[in-house]
């Protein structure tokens, strides 16, 4: 007799972004009590997202958020570093006092984890586990992202998330990269080169 698996959905929030961590969750809902009006993250309202992070936090039987850091995304790069905070996030839940689980991806990679895995384009419109994880990634990211816009004000990192804006590129070129800005990622390079040659100069 084949075992049921329960899905653990895992998604990620911030391959995008210029600045700051790449974050994942890791999310398996209870059928028991079913949360609502679950979507992909970018398409629900901040104070939407809010709200349903409260519910998943509340009634799921497991989740996790990890992250990886700019450091990390510099050395290995931002693919390889969503797939590590994902792992990250699947490897903390607390698997001892779970049923048999597949672990359920958004997009086209899994991470490196031991337990059955696949990925499903579009799953955070799909599965309601994914989209669960990506609200989860999502809300903690901007939180920390409105916490170091204290540490970095002169960014704007509250108002677009270290988002390549309009608001944050002219920052960025009038008074280069900070420590959590993606070096690895182009407009930050031209941004840091232009401002190595201003002090040259």
């Amino acid at each position: 007799m084949k075992t049921h698996l329960q899905i653990c959905g895992v998604d990620e929030a911030g391959r995008g972004p210029l600045a700051g961590a790449v974050y994942a969750a890791a999310v398996i809902l209870n059928p028991a009590r079913p949360i609502h009006h679950l979507a992909d993250s970018k398409m629900l309202s901040e104070k939407k997202r809010n709200a349903l992070e409260a519910e998943i936090r509340q009634y799921s039987l497991a989740f996790c958020v990890a992250s990886a850091s700019v450091s990390e995304i510099d050395a290995i790069n931002i693919l390889q570093a969503s797939l590590l905070a994902m792992k990250r996030a699947v490897e903390g839940l607390d698997a001892s006092a779970l049923p048999a689980y597949e672990v359920v991806v958004d997009g086209l990679h899994v991470p490196n984890v031991a337990f059955p895995s696949r990925a499903v384009i579009d799953g955070d419109r799909l599965v309601a586990e994914i989209s669960a994880a990506s609200i989860l990634a999502k809300t903690a990211r901007d939180r920390e992202m409105c916490q170091l816009d204290g540490v970095y004000p002169q960014y704007g990192f509250a108002q677009h998330k270290g988002y390549g804006t309009r608001i944050h590129m002219e920052a960025l070129m009038a008074v280069g990269p900070c420590e959590i800005h993606r070096r690895s990622f182009a407009p930050v390079r031209e941004a840091a080169r232009r401002q190595q040659l201003a002090a040259a100069s």
